[in-house]
């Protein structure tokens, strides 16, 4: 943080706040929702692997994404994610509610069967 006092002071209370509640049980829910949720990714033949990691969830594809037609649709469905060549992923915050997440995961879902 270079020394502002402005950024160490927010860096501190993000650390004070993160260690006020049991983050690693936040971190498994989110871990086993996102395993559960984009598994049907399996299913498609534009996928070549999907893999999950603590509050990581990233899906492989064929072939890259064309950012320009991917990026307003994904938009359009209510997210915000940003493919990077061939992977769609998420790091949702470790606040992220069940509800929250599950949008991300079906407009996941959806990019990766190529609906959206």
């Amino acid at each position: 943080f270079m020394g502002n006092p402005l950024a160490c002071a927010v860096s501190l209370e993000s650390l004070n706040i993160l260690q006020s509640y049991d983050w690693r049980k936040k971190v498994k829910e989110i871990e086993v929702q996102l395993q559960a949720e984009l598994e049907p990714c399996r299913d498609s033949p534009f996928v070549k692997d999907v893999r999950v990691l603590g509050a990581i969830g990233v899906v492989e594809m064929t072939e890259p994404f064309d950012m320009k037609v991917t990026q307003p649709k994904v938009v359009d469905h209510g997210v915000w994610l940003r493919p990077f060549g061939k992977l769609l992923y998420t790091m949702p915050p470790f606040i992220i509610k069940s509800f929250e997440l599950r949008k991300i995961t079906k407009a996941m879902v959806a990019l990766a069967r190529r609906r959206i």
